[in-house]
């Protein structure tokens, strides 16, 4: 992340009277739809301001105050925030030690359709009156978020995911069974996609061109039939490739490079992420099973 304004956070980014210097903030640019952004603030943050997203935030330290809807509130660690788009909102430390929180600005779009195949219809956009909750779906998507990759096909995964947290924060949606129709032979058509093409990232409207599905519903049902989302299911093919020629001896830029990552240091922490070993820990220990052969 690059320190700088959010490109979602409007009017109210640029910092109010007070603002401390050891105050910092990081965001990403906008990709896929979703925007990344981390901060610490000690006093005023915010001016009133407000999104044409939804901003979706983990408080992770401190205790986060502001003003919404004309009410004071306060998040504290392990909660969120979910601010509904276009809601006026101010920001600022509810205490001397200052706050920090992460936040994913999600296009509303994102969230309509994800919602309208979750719920097997189209209906309005899921409204959280109750601002702070604690909402294991919501708090897991946002650490995901930041811990994992910005490909599209994690992105439809996370899309569902904050989609799931929405709706249960929101009493007045009517709890619908998920219908759990699946269309077996496009999802056996996917799979044998992301099987030919594990040397690259592959894009969203690739599997929808391939099975005919939505990114939203093939995301549902591949993880009902399959037990994982297209994305992780395709992460495991590339890494498992990339342990083979790892102990066949292949050098790491050269793994690296063929099955699809943008740099070494991307591959390896992918790999120790899913393994548990770094490919350079792994390569020695195949080496030695090599000799002991």
């Amino acid at each position: 992340m690059r320190s700088e304004r959010s490109k979602s956070g409007g009017v109210g980014l640029e910092r109010s009277c007070g603002e401390s210097p050891a105050d910092w903030l990081r965001s990403t640019d906008p990709e896929n739809g979703v925007e990344l952004l981390e901060a610490w603030f000690h006093g005023p943050a915010y001016h009133k301001h407000r999104h044409d997203t939804y901003a979706i935030c983990l408080t992770t330290r401190g205790v986060q105050a502001f003003d919404y809807r004309g009410t004071g509130e306060i998040s504290r660690p392990g909660q969120v925030v979910v601010l509904h788009p276009d809601e006026i909102h101010d920001g600022h430390a509810g205490t001397q030690a200052g706050f920090g929180y992460r936040q994913l600005y999600v296009e509303p779009a994102l969230i309509s359709e994800a919602v309208r195949v979750l719920r097997g219809h189209t209906c309005a956009l899921p409204f959280v009156r109750t601002p702070v909750v604690t909402n294991l779906k919501l708090s897991g998507a946002v650490t995901a978020a930041f811990a994992g990759e910005r490909e599209p096909l994690a992105i439809d995964g996370l899309i569902v995911q904050l989609a799931e947290g929405l709706l249960d924060a929101d009493p007045s949606c009517t709890q619908v069974p998920s219908p759990r129709h699946l269309d077996v032979a496009m999802l056996q058509r996917a799979r044998a996609f992301l099987d030919a093409e594990q040397t690259r990232v592959v894009r969203s409207a690739e599997l929808e061109a391939v099975t005919g599905l939505t990114r939203y519903d093939l995301a549902r049902q591949f993880r009902l039939m399959y037990g994982t989302s297209p994305y992780r299911y395709l992460l495991m093919r590339r890494l498992k490739q990339a342990r083979e020629q790892i102990a066949r001896g292949q050098s790491l830029s050269a793994v690296a490079a063929d099955v699809g990552f943008a740099d070494q240091a991307h591959c390896a922490r992918m790999f120790k992420a899913t393994f548990g070993l770094t490919p350079a820990r792994y390569r020695v220990l195949s080496r030695s099973t090599r000799d002991v052969a």
